[in-house]
């Protein structure tokens, strides 16, 4: 690999994010806002706001496979393929399986999308707050460590988060599940308020189904409109990017913004090698860059550094980040970088249909569903034999009914003819897994992928905790169904692999003590105050709750902490 060796100068920036997604576009916005000339590094192509959403305003028929992906084009995408977005108006956006090999010690998943925007172009849009259950759980049952913030820490900046992105939903006042700064939520179709009323009734305050709170604009307020966004269209295509900015991502919002402040310089097809750490001075001093269109070697210099290139990617890269100070891997003395890994558990559902309210079925789309609050183990553990506890996410609809047993005209009248069917009903399980520090990823010892970086090792796996947990989840969720008067209820599990559903988390957990963490309460590298880690890899626990909006609060908060360090000159 040829290396490159410009001006130091000339690299020269203020602040380094790495990665574009959710959480590093929040880093560049919050950086260059606050006066900072940043580079943000993302290592795959460019993509621009509605000019590089080539498939958003497509019809079915415009599509040369029905939206179908053909299965030898599919064989390139295996992990992809199991994943719910995979369709052939979003191959653009997914990535082949040989652009990063990875080993699996035990079967795993890992969803990636390399592009400017990351994921944030494909997430599911889900913006739950967690409540201190969720931060004081593992002092609670002492599985992982103590988190080092508690909700009043974070509370401030789910509310910065919040109004600037966008969220629909309503002030259910759970304390289980905080309420937020919502715009007016989506409305329940008749058999969900149906369904909450009886949840209601044959459980009273202990279980509750309640509207999903998600990063859909039902409402475009001024500060949405400043930046180029308008209301949702409920299109439900949002993973084809969407041209009305109707659902945050970086690239309708905070990349944008960030460009306006004539701060931010954006560098795509810049793959990260490792974090240079300087041991006279005792801090990072910059990154080793991979071009990967020409493959050289580059340097780039910056005062602080924000890692942000997804659970995964952030680990590897500490991980191959060596200096005689850190042998295994920038500010790892307490061992456990790439350890304790968590993901969410989305295996157990159950179905049921509902004969009642045949006068009415649904009229135009909802980019969103329903939401049940983690009920179990919540203020006390529960007579279960699992801790921590799950959520629930689902919808309802009505199907067509088709007569596909007769022949010639009869069929094709048949088929003409439809008539709707009962009103279908869905709960499927978001469960929290327990971060154990047999689950953990490395770097192979021999293996490199196409770029001569380590492949990663996946050894990860459910464990007795998760099987229990998906078992009384589908037990919990037929009896809701049944108690509220629905038939043929069906349990399933649909045994998706770990990792599977984006949700990936810890490797670089936080915590009060560097002996057991690597971060401290505002997201440092304990042995490397200048480097700052903000994405899923900072997360202790799990939570039941989607990550996302966690992933941005914590990042405008180790910013502004980033910054005043840096104007008194500590970092």
């Amino acid at each position: 690999m040829h290396y490159i060796n410009k001006t130091i100068k000339s690299n020269t920036y203020d602040a380094i994010v790495i990665g574009s997604g959710i959480s590093g576009g929040w880093a560049a916005k919050e950086l260059t806002e606050k006066g900072l000339k940043t580079l943000l590094l993302e290592r795959g192509r460019d993509v621009k706001h509605i000019a590089d959403y080539p498939t958003t305003m497509k019809m079915p028929w415009e599509f040369e496979h029905l939206n179908q992906v053909p299965k030898e084009v599919a064989k390139a995408y295996k992990v992809p393929s199991t994943h719910y977005i995979f369709q052939e108006a979003t191959l653009h956006f997914l990535v082949k399986d040989e652009e990063q090999e990875f080993v699996q010690d035990k079967p795993a998943s890992w969803m990636r999308a390399y592009q400017v925007g990351g994921r944030s172009l494909l997430w599911a849009r889900q913006t739950q707050r967690w409540s201190d259950y969720d931060f004081e759980g593992p002092a609670r049952d002492g599985y992982a460590t103590d988190w080092p913030i508690r909700y009043k820490d974070i509370a401030p900046w789910y509310s910065y988060v919040e109004k600037f992105i966008g969220v629909n939903g309503n002030k259910d006042g759970l304390a289980s599940l905080p309420d937020g700064e919502f715009l007016p939520p989506h409305e329940m179709s008749c058999v969900e308020k149906y369904f909450k009323q009886k949840i209601s009734e044959n459980y009273g305050n202990d279980r509750h189904l309640i509207i999903g709170r998600s990063a859909n604009l039902t409402k475009a307020n001024p500060i949405h409109q400043k930046q180029g966004r308008s209301q949702c269209q409920n299109r439900n295509i949002c993973e084809r990017g969407c041209p009305y900015g109707g659902y945050f991502s970086s690239n309708a919002s905070t990349i944008p913004w960030a460009q306006r402040t004539g701060r931010l310089t954006l560098r795509p097809h810049s793959l990260v090698h490792s974090i240079i750490y300087d041991e006279k001075k005792q801090k990072a001093t910059g990154v080793r860059v991979i071009d990967t269109e020409s493959r050289e070697m580059i340097e780039y210099y910056a005062k602080i550094i924000f890692v942000n290139g997804s659970t995964f990617n952030s680990n590897i890269i500490l991980m191959n980040s060596t200096s005689n100070r850190f042998p295994n891997g920038l500010g790892n003395d307490s061992g456990i970088l790439g350890k304790f890994i968590g993901w969410h558990n989305y295996r157990g559902n159950v179905r049921g249909e509902f004969e009642g309210f045949k006068e009415f079925t649904t009229d135009g789309k909802r980019p969103n569903g329903i939401y049940v609050p983690r009920f179990r183990n919540l203020t006390k553990q529960d007579s279960v034999d699992f801790i921590r506890g799950y959520a629930a996410q689902g919808g309802s609809s009505r199907g067509m009914i088709q007569n596909n047993s007769d022949l010639g005209e009869n069929l094709k009248a048949s088929l003409i003819k439809q008539e709707l069917g009962n009103w279908q009903m869905s709960l499927g399980m978001v469960g929290e897994v327990i971060m154990r520090e047999s689950n953990h990823i490395r770097p192979h010892e021999t293996l490199k992928d196409k770029y001569g970086m380590p492949q990663l090792r996946f050894s990860i796996e459910y464990g007795e905790n998760e099987e229990k947990m998906i078992k009384d989840a589908q037990e919990q969720f037929a009896e809701m169904f049944h108690n509220a008067g629905f038939k043929n209820i069906q349990k399933t599990d649909n045994k998706r692999l770990p990792a599977n559903e984006n949700h990936e988390m810890g490797g670089i957990r936080m915590g009060n003590d560097p002996k057991n963490s690597m971060l401290n309460k505002w997201n440092q590298l304990h042995h490397c105050k200048n480097v700052f880690v903000t994405d899923g890899a900072c997360m202790v626990s799990t939570g039941t709750q989607n990550p996302s909006l966690t992933y941005m609060a914590l990042t405008a908060r180790a910013v502004n902490h980033a910054v005043d360090e840096l104007k008194r000159k500590n970092l």
